[in-house]
């Protein structure tokens, strides 16, 4: 095998001078090109979905249920919402889809994760597709450019998701109410939102941004000992940052389904009490 650092034709990029003369462009035999499709196909279908649903301002309300892509309603053209989230701040001019107005908050804390850059990265910008696999691209210049260098507003997007995490948490609340606004009756949808506001809090709390802001700035953790504690517990989240950033957008996709389905009438939510 050669280890010289004589140029090679297709100089450019990774493959410029001073990298090693191996003819292969990688030397993995293994299907590294399967998690990067996976990904790619996961988050295609998320997007194909959450657009759909976005723009359809339509079954994203059945008391006491309302989706997750539409809370808070912040326009007057959403569904009355019985001590919902509803604030009819924008007020009538808005003619378009309420849940536009909200997503951009939830949207934009996920599109600047570090977890998902990585993801969508690898997956649809092949940058780099796989470990120990170069990337196509003859210039890489990170994310000091526009429009890259936007995704330094991460941390500001996720106090926008500690808000947005708390109105649904609302919303899980007001589900112990059955159709006539009644309190003390819990439904199937009622577990529904429960396990969807846990992985959601969950994800939203294993954020990079929000380990550092509780521990990152210390220098002396014996100083700050309940600080020291939520630092910890942080980590320990946010070594599963990845899987919860799954787990969570499934389960936001799934709750908005599980309203749509019972908003449209194609079943009525089992109550349990």
């Amino acid at each position: 095998m050669a280890t010289g650092t004589e140029p090679r034709p297709d100089s450019g990029g990774v493959r410029a001078r001073p990298r090693a003369a191996i003819p292969a462009p990688h030397l993995r035999t293994d299907r590294w090109w399967l998690a990067p499709a996976i990904t790619a196909a996961g988050l295609f279908a998320f997007v194909v979905y959450s657009t759909w649903r976005a723009f359809a301002d339509t079954h994203y309300y059945a008391a006491p249920y309302v989706s997750p892509f539409y809370s808070p309603c912040l326009a007057e053209n959403c569904r009355t919402m019985r001590a919902g989230p509803n604030a009819a701040l924008l007020g009538g001019w808005w003619g378009l889809s309420p849940a536009i107005i909200i997503l951009i908050f939830p949207l934009g804390f996920r599109l600047t994760c570090y977890y998902y850059r990585k993801a969508y990265y690898r997956a649809f910008w092949a940058s780099p597709p796989a470990c120990a696999v170069a990337e196509p691209h003859r210039r890489y210049t990170g994310e000091t450019r526009f429009p890259l260098v936007l995704q330094n507003i991460h941390r500001y997007f996720f106090y926008a998701a500690l808000l947005v995490a708390g109105v649904l948490s609302y919303d899980t609340a007001l589900t112990f109410r059955d159709t006539h606004y009644r309190w003390g009756h819990m439904g199937l949808g009622t577990l529904v939102f429960l396990a969807n506001i846990a992985l959601i809090w969950a994800y939203t709390l294993s954020c990079h941004s929000c380990r550092h802001i509780v521990g990152g700035k210390l220098k002396h953790f014996s100083r700050h000992p309940l600080r020291y504690r939520a630092w910890r517990f942080v980590g320990r989240l946010n070594g599963r940052h990845m899987q919860l950033a799954w787990a969570s957008l499934l389960s936001v996709a799934l709750t908005d389904f599980y309203v749509y389905l019972v908003a449209s009438g194609v079943f009525d939510d089992p109550r349990f009490f």
